[in-house]
């Protein structure tokens, strides 16, 4: 068996190499010429190289030669001025065209889709608990990514209209050790190093990366066609978050919350800074605005028909934090 995966590079992708390499499995993965190799270290030496982009459709065809299994798990969560939006759509929705043509193109056996929970959409009211069955609505809280990421499933769905088999897989919010300053990595070393004082009044799901991981293999073996899977283990306010990482890493948590008027200043003012200097906005007036609300989402499909464990999340800030604290 040759699997294919995209996002290798990635905490996801990383991760979900490591546990593939130990189902022998051969492992091809498709990454950029100066894409860091440093969470996949070892795992780097006993995988096959294919240099490329999933905004490059031909390097995605080359690399799906031979392959009878993929894992599409590229995506870009960068938001800001219009530049980054760009790239933001090019890799999430044209790059998952990209892939979904190659493999219909190449006959592969089946694709498991890397999607998000932002992509179930939102009313921008609370909301008891969300589901697979969840409809996809646009509200003032809806972020680009959310879009982009909603958009990239339409692509999977084509496909699978077009005959491809995919399953696609929607973890809440990802926590575990991986790259100082990327993603989640960014909160935790906030919370580390003391700069955490304040706390929305929202909530949301939180899931760790190795169950994930271990989330997309059953997918890849048990998951219905076209089917979605939302991969998370508890469903959590910002101060139960923010709060666990500040107890693990042995900080003072937080208990005042943002006024929602300060998380929204916040959201325009980088938003602002991304326009005049031409860098991503790592939080914008949406995602102010999502961060207030609480959601909930059920994992009652993905325990029951895919047979998916997931861990506490003291669990996973523990072992988050012990890769930063000496």
């Amino acid at each position: 068996m040759k699997v294919l995966v995209t996002g290798a590079t990635g905490l996801l992708g990383s991760v979900l190499v490591r546990q593939l390499l130990e189902t022998g499995v051969e492992i091809r993965i498709l990454r950029r010429t100066h894409s860091k190799l440093d969470l996949l270290a070892d795992a780097a030496s006993h995988i096959q190289h294919a240099i490329g982009d999933v905004r490059d459709p031909q390097s995605v065809g080359e690399a799906m030669h031979g392959v009878q299994q993929v894992y599409h798990a590229a995506a870009s969560v960068i938001q800001g001025p219009d530049r980054q939006l760009r790239r933001l759509r090019a890799i999430n929705v044209q790059g998952t065209a990209h892939v979904v043509n190659a493999a219909l193109e190449a006959g592969v056996q089946r694709l498991v889709h890397t999607s998000s929970i932002a992509a179930l959409g939102h009313d921008g009211v609370h909301v008891l608990e969300q589901t697979e069955e969840s409809e996809w609505k646009i509200a003032r809280a809806t972020t680009t990514y959310a879009r982009s990421k909603h958009e990239s499933e339409i692509q999977v769905y084509r496909g699978i209209a077009e005959g491809l088999d995919a399953v696609m897989v929607n973890p809440s919010l990802i926590f575990g050790p991986g790259r100082s300053g990327d993603n989640t990595m960014q909160l935790v070393e906030l919370v580390a190093a003391g700069w955490v004082r304040m706390v929305p009044d929202g909530g949301t799901g939180v899931v760790d990366v190795e169950d994930v991981a271990a989330g997309h293999i059953l997918a890849m073996e048990r998951g219905k066609t076209g089917h979605r899977y939302i991969l998370n283990a508890q469903n959590l306010t910002w101060q139960a978050i923010l709060g666990t990482l500040a107890k693990v890493l042995g900080r003072t948590a937080p208990h005042k919350t943002v006024p929602p008027a300060v998380m929204y200043t916040a959201g325009l003012l980088l938003e602002t800074w991304a326009t005049l200097t031409g860098k991503p906005a790592y939080f914008t007036r949406a995602l102010a605005r999502n961060m207030m609300q609480r959601c909930h989402y059920s994992n009652t499909k993905a325990t029951r028909e895919l047979g998916c464990t997931f861990r506490p999340f003291e669990s996973t800030a523990r072992r988050t934090a012990a890769a930063i604290v000496p």
